[in-house]
């Protein structure tokens, strides 16, 4: 009997204003303290909000995926000679923040090329569904069999033209507080994030390395309901995870945690919360669920790769990341919020969801054990 082909993540890595390195990342979600602080990379004086979550020090965008892809490489085992062949898809922005510098398809050639990485590239830039549509093609094409190993990776450093996108469109929040799903909450916030992951088939578990987690399913789905607002009855976002369900073969019971789109917008989080309530029945107001935007902000175009990354861990790890920022229940979100405090499970698989202007959804299905 031939063993059915699963998509293992055996290298993660991950840099945020909650620090360098993937166990930075769980780290800062368990403890629940926000990573925000005035941002002082740009000019904001004539902005309405003045902070976000800022890595300190940082470098280039180039210079960090590129190391942020080398140390992803190395968890997982793969030398130079190993890497040959490999595919680099990369979710990044394609608007006029790169304008000064390489196109996307140039940086992910080039970079392709600085990591070693000697097959395939190609860029992702939908968005903040950029990074989990580039997850789920990647295990797409493992689980079919058309390569071994596919590495994935994200940037997004906050700068002056997004932010003043979203300040101007009054989405960032004036009390700098990201609050998911909570009374009160003002909107969301926006972080740097730059990670990568490599996704192989069992070629890792032949090399001797254990995997971080596997993506069992993955689901997108479009709303085509307006193209800034999400559809309010969560059609789409819910069509997404009954896909990555339904390719996982696992009923709705399973998932354990849910890590949350949420941005702290009063739309979209009571969008999601009715979607997971469409898609999980029942068990989509007692499923644990929580957004780590709330202490990383939003990384937009890397968002999905960063939260992918802390799900993964967070679920290997036992404990589940406390929602920051909650002041008291919404009656249009009524869910099973992480509050206060981490909460222990057992739980084997975790959903990691992301929504995108234009409707655009996407859900992960991670798996652990």
């Amino acid at each position: 009997m031939v063993e059915a082909r699963v998509a293992q993540l055996t290298g993660v890595y991950a840099v945020s204003a909650l620090g360098r390195g993937a166990d930075a990342q769980l780290a800062g979600a368990l403890a629940g303290v926000p990573a925000f602080g005035p941002v002082d990379r740009f000019d904001t004086a004539a902005r309405r909000v003045t902070v976000a979550a800022t890595v300190p020090e940082v470098g280039t965008l180039p210079d960090e995926l590129a190391a942020a892809i080398d140390a992803a490489c190395r968890a997982a085992g793969l030398d130079r000679v190993r890497r040959a062949g490999c595919a680099l898809l990369l979710a990044v922005h394609g608007g006029p923040a790169l304008d000064a510098g390489p196109a996307p398809a140039v940086l992910a050639d080039r970079l392709a090329a600085r990591c070693g990485l000697s097959g395939h590239t190609r860029v992702y830039t939908s968005a903040c569904v950029s990074a989990s549509t580039a997850v789920a093609d990647a295990a797409a094409r493992i689980t079919r069999g058309d390569v071994d190993r596919v590495v994935v990776a994200a940037g997004y450093l906050v700068e002056s033209d997004q932010f003043a996108l979203f300040d101007a469109g009054r989405a960032l929040a004036v009390d700098g507080a990201v609050r998911p799903f909570s009374a009160g909450r003002r909107g969301l916030l926006l972080g740097d994030g730059v990670a990568a992951v490599v996704l192989e088939s069992s070629t890792g578990r032949r090399r001797g390395v254990d995997p971080v987690a596997t993506v069992a399913g993955w689901g997108r789905a479009g709303d085509a309901f307006h193209p800034c607002q999400p559809e309010p009855g969560g059609t789409g976002l819910a069509r997404a995870v009954d896909a990555a369900l339904r390719r996982a073969g696992l009923p709705a019971q399973a998932v354990g945690y849910v890590n949350a789109n949420a941005t702290g917008t009063a739309r979209s989080d009571a969008a999601e919360a009715a979607a997971l309530r469409r898609a999980l029945g029942a068990h989509g107001t007692r499923v644990p669920v929580s957004s780590t935007k709330s202490v990383h902000g939003h990384a937009l175009e890397a968002s999905g790769l960063l939260e992918l990354v802390v799900t993964a861990l967070a679920l290997r790890h036992g404990e589940l990341p406390v929602n920051a920022g909650w002041l008291a229940p919404d009656e249009a979100c009524p869910l099973n919020v992480i509050k206060h405090r981490p909460e222990k499970s057992e739980a084997t698989h975790a959903l990691t969801l992301n929504a995108a202007f234009g409707g655009a959804n996407t859900a992960l299905l991670v798996g652990v054990g």
